[in-house]
């Protein structure tokens, strides 16, 4: 039993649960965070990897009038500035071709890209420009020949799954209490009704009591469950809908130039971008019931290849290194019965009368003001205003974030003189950064020389960092390993099954009772 009483007590580390974490540690809270599988396991780990404020949705609220969705575009666009200044090394500015095929498109799309740069303000990263022909064949030298003309611009591209790890480790190190395999499994409530804490059940069928004032609900897919355990009747709030990726091991982005493809024949988005020198192909939009929101399906993996081959005819057959789901939490109006079709991208802050906070919705790139709103109904739950946030740099980040990017560039030779001399030392190097920022030096500094040998061409990871993802960022599983802390699994299945035996030495070594498979559906 843990008689701590804590000031906020989260379920659910993903995203949305590891945000509010951090931004309740920055604000002098006393937090614990529960999660039942591992962090980013879920949606969280399994986006399209960008960071943006939505071309659809801005072409949307024009067609439709609707300034409320202007206004999410808005904020989900200086939010796409927050991250890439907070965290360089996760989170970088990605170009994208958006083709058309006549003057009057490109000219349109330049018009509402335009806009799209003007609503970020001071947050942008560069202003869209017309693309010629070659300039697109230099791009991406496997398009089609009949494409004659696009409009580049910009969004952010970054690693979900460590962006969310570094989010719940920084939240620790500042004195939050993180725990992953830890599912909740009740609430629990005082005489009069409303919740103060929760049971949690380990692997090892021990139950833990987690005593707080304040409960908050950040389970994504599966808020309605943690609903009804405070609320038995509560009415239900959540749909899922499916969203598919296929990573080729083809590299049709070799200048790291996205594609756009505005509206494919049943009117979706798709976007074709570098993935760890692979192209990431997603991504569907399929209503489904939950517990297949992980588990692709035949037709969509040939729906996403149809695309490819259509885009790129000459591209010969495509080779599909890793195919993976995640179930977007589709929010319902709260007046709106379960097959509504009045479902929405927004993030929502619920109080059930038992006091239970549940954060719904959303997405990426806008977690943080997630976080912020979830935060506001906590205090009133506390019934006291919440001091002023402190500055809590991420872990691998500068102190003065704008900092950050320039001691990066200084720590590529502290890592080229550590690293042993191999065709992949640069690949290593950028890949070191990517995961730990201005940490990266000082942690291969502390593994042996065989530690530091790379494992694998495809991602060139290396048994010292997958030690660090055992003993220090909770990583219990060759899924967490090879799928979370690292995105081996993500872009090449067969490479990372490679190295499962390894890995699971790995973690036998470290003390983990480890003998799963490695599994992207779990």
């Amino acid at each position: 039993m843990d008689d701590t009483a804590y000031d906020l007590l989260i379920i659910g580390g993903g995203a949305s649960g590891a945000c509010v974490a951090y931004e309740a540690v920055r604000r002098g809270l006393r937090v614990a965070l529960l999660e039942a599988n591992d962090f980013a396991s879920g949606t969280s780990s399994r986006s399209t990897k960008l960071l943006h404020g939505g071309v659809r949705y801005l072409e949307l609220a024009f067609k439709t009038a609707d300034r409320a969705q202007l206004r999410l575009v808005r904020e989900a666009l200086l939010e796409r500035g927050h991250w890439l200044q907070q965290a360089p090394f996760l989170a970088h500015r990605l170009e994208l071709a958006l083709p058309t095929d006549c003057v009057i498109g490109q000219l349109y799309y330049r018009l509402g890209l335009g806009l799209y740069d003007a609503l970020s303000g001071q947050a942008g990263i560069g202003n869209s420009r017309l693309l010629t022909k070659q300039q697109l064949q230099v791009a991406l030298p496997q398009l089609r020949d009949d494409i004659r003309r696009g409009v580049a611009y910009s969004d952010g591209q970054f690693d979900d799954a460590r962006l969310n790890l570094l989010l719940a480790l920084t939240a620790e190190q500042a004195g939050a209490v993180v725990r992953n395999r830890m599912p909740v499994v009740a609430l629990e409530k005082k005489s009069d009704g409303q919740v103060c804490g929760a049971i949690s059940e380990n692997a090892r069928g021990e139950r833990q009591r987690w005593r707080a004032r304040t409960v908050v609900n950040a389970t994504g897919l599966h808020a309605d469950a943690v609903r009804r355990m405070a609320e038995g009747d509560c009415r239900e709030r959540m749909l899922t809908s499916r969203g598919v990726h296929i990573v080729l091991k083809q590299n049709l982005c070799p200048e790291r130039m996205g594609l756009l493809l505005p509206s494919t024949d049943d009117g979706r988005v798709l976007f074709m971008l570098p993935f760890f020198g692979a192209t990431l192909v997603g991504t569907t939009d399929t209503a489904c019931p939950q517990e297949q929101a992980a588990q692709p399906s035949d037709q969509e993996q040939t729906y996403l290849i149809d695309y490819v081959k259509r885009w790129f005819p000459d591209m010969g057959d495509p080779e599909i290194g890793s195919c993976w789901a995640g179930g977007r939490p589709l929010l319902k109006p709260a007046d709106a019965d379960l097959n509504s079709s009045r479902v929405v991208r927004e993030h929502e802050v619920e109080t059930l009368p038992s006091g239970l906070v549940s954060v719904m919705g959303g997405k990426w790139t806008t977690c943080r003001p997630m976080a912020i709103d979830t935060l506001d109904a906590v205090a009133k739950q506390l019934d006291r205003p919440l001091p002023p946030a402190k500055r809590l740099p991420l872990l691998g980040s500068d102190v003065d974030p704008s900092k950050t990017s320039e001691r990066l560039i200084q720590q590529r030779q502290q890592l080229s003189d550590l690293l042993p001399d191999s065709p992949w030392l640069q690949n290593q190097i950028e890949h070191l950064e990517g995961n730990h920022g201005l940490a990266a030096a000082e942690l291969v500094n502390g593994w042996t020389v065989s530690q530091r040998e790379p494992l694998s061409d495809v991602i060139p990871i290396c048994e010292g960092e997958l030690r660090h993802a055992v003993n220090a960022e909770h990583a219990h599983s060759v899924t967490d390993l090879l799928a979370r802390r690292n995105r081996l699994a993500m872009v090449n299945c067969g490479e990372a099954n490679r190295l499962t035996p390894a890995v699971r030495a790995i973690l036998e070594e470290c003390g983990r009772d480890e003998s799963s498979a490695l599994a992207l559906d779990a």
